[in-house]
């Protein structure tokens, strides 16, 4: 029996969905931008976490990589770049080359280096999403509702509303995808070792190729990895990386600070966190939880189904297993909602396909309810991407039994 859902989602709808959605969103953010000076309509400081890039940025520039990891100095810093960002901190844990990376921007004044990191961060969403799209043939008759969809994206709103780095996650991912797809593994691994500017995105990756195992993956990674690290060596001395690393042990620590807003969170361990008051009892339900996701990620990797399909399961166990990972981190599934769209749309009569549109159409439109999690703690978009892992996995499975009774 097909589900409810096999029907009502056809592409007209989600064309109007996806209008109504892009129009309600962008229309907010126009408006709370569109408040005079540099505080938005809320209060809060315009571009919000681009402003711990720029003052990162402005301590490349004065060569202070020993004060990268004081927070009471990057604060005075950022007051005296921005002097309207007075009483605004920021946990610095980015390693020492982000701030390297930023260092062009820093140059400009805050307002045009806020507008062409937005410029940039879109034109990278733009261009990942356009490239995944060409590689999607049952896609190629729906390029307007594709269009659409890409810009009603919610973790694509929060990506601009927060002036957050996740479009340079996502383009790592999206050439891992075209790499692996063209069967050069190294230079996928390259790009995936990139990462290491946000490593609780690596972790999904590091576990399926060290257990399947693909040795060029890990040796690209490991050299990208390397190559940046000792950028930012060469450029400050090996004091601010050290640093980095003491900065990492602490992070338990400092949870409480990092996460401040736990309904913008999106993975298992803050699920756990959120459902479980106990903090032993949630650990251990993430610890079991991931491993059962691993273990599912590894098994689709290994399995028959498509290579789009199996990239799909890597990029949802990146989110679920990632120790901490925010809203605008889950743009980095945008390839998995094109790639499992083009699935659903070739498979017509699969039996499975009402099933993993209607999860995708969920995985979709949950992050917009985030904030009703600090209400109800649970967030519902967390088990929804892990169901549509499971789906995945189900398909690999009866690929092998169906192969077995030929």
């Amino acid at each position: 029996m097909p589900a409810p859902a096999a029907s009502f989602l056809t592409a007209r709808r989600l064309r109007a969905h996806g209008l109504i959605l892009a129009a309600c969103l962008w229309s907010v953010y126009l408006w709370n931008m569109a408040a005079p000076g540099l505080r938005d309509r809320s209060a809060n400081l315009k571009g919000t976490d681009f402003l711990h890039f720029y003052t990162l940025g402005s301590l490349a520039l004065a060569h202070r990589g020993a004060d990268l990891y004081d927070l009471q100095l990057q604060s005075e810093v950022a007051t005296q770049r921005v002097p309207a960002a007075s009483g605004v901190n920021y946990l610095p844990l980015y390693p020492p080359q982000v701030s390297i990376f930023f260092a062009p921007f820093a140059r400009l004044p805050y307002p045009w280096a806020l507008v062409r990191w937005l410029t940039l961060s879109s034109l990278i969403y733009g261009v990942c999403c356009y490239a995944v799209w060409r590689a999607c043939p049952g896609l190629r008759n729906h390029a307007s509702t594709v269009l659409i969809l890409a810009f009603a994206f919610p973790p694509f709103w929060h990506l601009i509303a927060w002036g957050q780095t996740s479009a340079l996650a996502l383009g790592c991912f999206t050439l891992a995808f075209f790499a692996l797809r063209g069967q050069r593994e190294f230079l996928a691994g390259f790009a995936l070792g990139c990462l290491i500017f946000k490593p609780q995105l690596g972790l999904a990756t590091a576990v399926v190729f060290l257990v399947t195992p693909r040795w060029k993956v890990i040796a690209g990674a490991l050299v990208s990895t390397a190559g940046e690290l000792i950028v930012a060596c060469l450029y400050y001395g090996p004091g601010p990386l050290r640093e980095w690393l003491r900065v990492l042990l602490n992070v338990p620590r400092v949870l409480p600070l990092l996460e401040p807003r736990l309904y913008q969170t999106h993975s298992l361990r803050t699920f756990w966190t959120m459902l479980l008051p106990w903090p032993s009892a949630s650990f251990a339900a993430y610890v079991i939880s991931a491993l059962l996701v691993s273990a599912l990620a590894v098994a689709c990797w290994r399995s028959r189904v498509p290579f789009s399909l199996r990239y799909s399961a890597l990029l949802l166990a990146t989110v679920l297993l990632a120790p901490h990972l925010t809203v605008y981190d889950l743009v980095i599934l945008a390839p998995a909602f094109l790639l499992l769209s083009d699935w659903i749309v070739t498979q017509p009569d699969h039996p499975a396909n009402p099933y993993l549109k209607l999860l995708l159409y969920l995985a979709f439109v949950l992050p917009l309810l985030g904030p009703f999690a600090g209400w109800t703690h649970v967030q519902l978009s967390v088990p929804v991407m892990a169901a549509l892992l499971y789906g995945i996995w189900k398909l690999g499975k009866k690929s092998v039994l169906a192969v077995k009774s030929v």
